[in-house]
């Protein structure tokens, strides 16, 4: 039992950064479905390493140098996967009208004008996002990192229980992906992440960041099912992407009105 919960979280972690798991696990698209449990403990230590890098850069650089490296370290670390998705995204709904066109798009491994646009912006209101808390309370702010990172990918990891998978037009193309909603329990499991996050910050104002950053979720659930029936797995880097600088944005809100 706890040798099949390690692999499970050991494939999530080769799944969606580039740490290395020192052991060879096996492969299959249930163990990849069990995976989806871990979705947020992986976001939780993505979030941890970016804020202790981000406090270390705040020791020897600005804030705005500290912040930048932060994000260079998180591109290295995950390898750009939940980006990458959100520029396809971009690239598909942008350039395509109808299913079809907007499914031959997002398969389609060129960036285009709208992903580049979009990643543009993603990251220049993440970084101003970022530094608008640093400004406010670094120490806090190192804390709504992980709980952004956390909360973000069970967010997206709510997709499957609420939505429908689209399957790919080119099959030979699909990336292993993680469709299969399981249990209450297993998604339990994955709350909890988001709770230890939330003990490190007993801040009950950041649960109104949590809800706009689900609330965004929502509205590109509706979206997403509305142009192509569904998501697929680019569609859930986006929602994590979207939802991770929700939560940044809500943070501000309620730490700035309430």
């Amino acid at each position: 039992m706890i040798k099949n919960e390690l692999i499970y979280f050991a494939t999530a972690l080769m799944f969606f950064t580039r740490i290395p798991v020192p052991f060879k696990i096996p492969y299959s698209n249930e163990i990849m479905n069990q995976s989806q449990k871990y979705f947020s403990w992986v976001g939780f230590l993505v979030g941890l390493m970016n804020a202790v890098i981000l406090y270390v850069s705040f020791q020897l650089f600005n804030l705005e140098i500290a912040i930048v490296l932060m994000m260079i370290s998180n591109v290295l670390l995950t390898g750009a996967f939940h980006e990458d998705g959100f520029t396809d995204v971009c690239d598909s709904f942008g350039g395509g009208y109808g299913k079809e066109r907007i499914m031959t798009i997002m398969k389609d491994s060129r960036v285009g004008a709208y992903g580049a646009i979009g990643i543009v912006l993603l990251f220049a209101l993440k970084f101003f996002s970022i530094k608008e808390l640093g400004n406010l309370d670094l120490i806090k702010t190192l804390t709504v990192i992980i709980l952004a990172h956390a909360s973000s990918r069970f967010i997206a990891g709510t997709m499957i229980y609420t939505h429908k998978y689209v399957t790919d037009i080119d099959s030979s193309k699909s990336k292993p992906l993680a469709n299969k909603a399981l249990d209450g329990k297993s998604l339990l499991i994955s709350f909890i992440a988001v709770l230890l996050a939330f003990s490190l910050i007993p801040d009950w104002r950041l649960i109104l960041a949590f809800v706009l950053a689900y609330a965004g979720k929502i509205y590109l659930g509706w979206y997403f099912k509305k142009h192509i029936g569904g998501y697929t797995g680019d569609c859930l880097g986006t929602v994590q992407q979207v939802c991770e600088v929700l939560f940044y944005l809500g943070a501000i809100i309620v730490w700035k009105f309430i």
